[in-house]
């Protein structure tokens, strides 16, 4: 999941022309891709579905028209288009029956209306839990080094926790977890790993649209459908049994019941030291079917091979899959097209691989890749940088696109968080060049930086960004960019409505794309190495494979 649009003032530079001595991108191949990978024939490019055949396939049609070579596993001594992603699928059978007792009283919760439950990934095939007891937990956060821990004193064995999203400093702005900006303790994926490793059957999430950075249209549509995972040795070390979303007023009246003020709680979780509160009397039964099976997915990968260092590698990254077939939405549609998020994002990609295969042999390798599984949980990117194709002490760095927009252009852009980096400084001298200005990722607190796929290759210490379409239209200015990017978010992100419209110029991805195309460019042409800033958590990570850098 990821932004659309920035959202924040600045003081707009002037807008001027890219440099023309690069490649030109093409705004019809654009619209034709885009408009190809999102049409009802794809089936929303669900993994492991029919959608998925159709959509290698297209993908790799065009990076072969394109020019690139295949850069996957190898087989038989050649490389093949694609990289073998292994998954772990699951979908519940049927409608779940799911309920919470409150005195004895059983009240019924609809799937996708007060409560989201995803399908078990601990390879359960089963869940059935009777009246377990339930225990607010606050945040969920257990940090050492920050002397925290909301599970102190309480033993999770056998019950439900119910935790608050994002971080105990979002609503203040301070505290012990950097204000604003979210740590990967704010992260919904953080929060039932460690349920699980505190050994509760299951999670509750408390759903505000606020902390979470969107609504629950995102929750129901996200989690109520297939779900996958990478396949682990111990799955039950980091998913417990339940994991599920409930709606903030369903939380509201479950305290209330037990006698609790939500409100005062929620404050109580944001000081250290809170302690867990069980909810008297109340208690939450599921009973469901799961199944389960591991099937594999594929990685896209193309290449261009380096003239001098073919063993050094930039990488360009887009994930091609979307959320395939799903819930009905007001008007009977079930396929989520997944337009901008993220044939856009797949589109440039096939249009970088065509602009480096017309230019000059870059010195360093370049590779194309095309993720899957980025929609449940940025599985294919994780993959790859779990079991590189190319070294990754020798990947030069990694150039992310999703969801981009395809409308007008803009004087300024943004990436999904703003870690410091060689990486991003570079960017940002090409945007100036060229008269884009960076704006800082203005929603620090959504936890941007963990939800694009650059994440899996940053906290391995590759230098990585997702690139951000910029807000400030130069028709329009911010308000149009603003009113655009709210209206994506409501009624089309994640939902059927992410459809392809004929209005779209793809202008500002023409406008923009050269910059990107320079600072890969750039970095395939040279003996440098970026680093991550000086107080980065992954600099250390990259410093230790130094010695296998030239």
């Amino acid at each position: 999941m990821k932004r659309l649009l920035v959202t924040c003032v600045l003081l707009a530079l002037p807008l001027a022309a890219v440099a023309h001595d690069g490649p030109h991108f093409d705004a019809k191949r654009l619209a034709e891709e885009v408009k190809a990978l999102s049409s009802d024939a794809f089936e929303g490019r669900g993994p492991a579905t029919a959608g998925e055949t159709k959509t290698i396939d297209y993908v790799v049609a065009k990076l072969k028209e394109a020019g690139a070579s295949p850069g996957g596993d190898l087989k038989d001594g050649k490389r093949l288009w694609t990289q073998a992603v292994p998954l772990l699928r699951s979908s519940i059978k049927g409608t779940p029956s799911l309920s919470i007792a409150i005195d004895g009283k059983p009240m019924a919760l609809t799937q996708g209306e007060q409560i989201s439950v995803r399908a078990a990934m601990d390879g359960s095939k089963q869940v059935k839990l009777d009246k377990v007891p339930l225990v607010f937990v606050g945040y969920g956060v257990n940090a050492p080094e920050r002397n925290w821990n909301d599970y102190a004193d309480v033993d999770m064995k056998g019950k439900i926790a119910i935790a608050l999203i994002n971080d105990p400093d979002f609503e203040t702005g301070t505290g012990d977890f950097g204000g604003k900006a979210m740590t990967y303790y704010g992260r919904w994926t953080y929060k039932f790993e460690e349920a699980a490793r505190q050994g509760a059957a299951g999670l509750l999430v408390v759903h505000e649209t606020a902390p979470a950075s969107y609504g629950w249209a995102t929750v129901k549509n996200s989690n109520t459908n297939t779900m996958f995972d990478v396949v682990r040795e111990d799955a039950r070390s980091v998913h417990p049994q339940v994991e599920a979303w409930i709606q903030r007023d369903l939380a509201v009246d479950l305290f209330k019941q037990a006698g609790l003020d939500f409100d005062a709680l929620k404050k109580q979780a944001q000081q250290r030291g809170f302690k867990a509160v069980a909810l008297k009397n109340e208690s939450f039964s599921a009973d469901y079917a799961v199944d389960a099976e591991v099937i594999t997915s594929q990685n896209i990968v193309g290449r261009i091979e380096g003239s001098k260092y073919p063993d050094e590698t930039v990488i360009y990254s887009a994930h091609w899959d979307h959320l395939g077939m799903g819930q009905a939405d007001a008007e009977g549609d079930t396929i989520y097209n997944g337009a901008v998020d993220n044939a856009t994002g797949t589109a440039a990609l096939i249009e970088m691989a065509r602009a480096y295969a017309h230019a000059p042999k870059p010195q360093r390798s370049v590779v194309f890749l095309a993720v899957t599984a980025e929609e449940k949980g940025l599985l294919g990117s994780e993959y790859y940088a779990s079991k590189p194709l190319y070294p990754l002490a020798t990947t030069v760095a990694v150039i992310n696109t999703d969801a981009l927009d395809p409308t007008g252009v803009a004087r300024n852009f943004t990436t999904s968080g703003s870690a410091k980096s060689d990486l991003l400084d570079a960017l940002i001298a090409i945007g100036k060049a060229n008269g884009m200005a960076y704006v800082t990722d203005p929603h620090p607190e959504a936890g941007h930086f963990f939800r694009s796929d650059h994440f899996g290759f940053a906290k391995r210490g590759v230098p990585a960004l997702s690139y951000g379409s910029g807000n400030d239209l130069v028709e329009g200015g911010i308000e149009a960019g603003e009113a655009a990017g709210k209206d994506y978010v409501e009624k089309r992100y994640h939902q059927p409505a992410d459809e392809f419209e004929e209005s779209w110029t793809f202008a500002g991805m023409v406008h923009d794309l050269p910059m990107l195309y320079q600072l890969g460019s750039e970095l395939a042409n040279s003996r440098g190495w970026p680093q991550w800033g000086t107080d980065s958590e992954f600099r250390g990570i990259r410093e230790a494979s130094a010695a296998e850098r030239k």
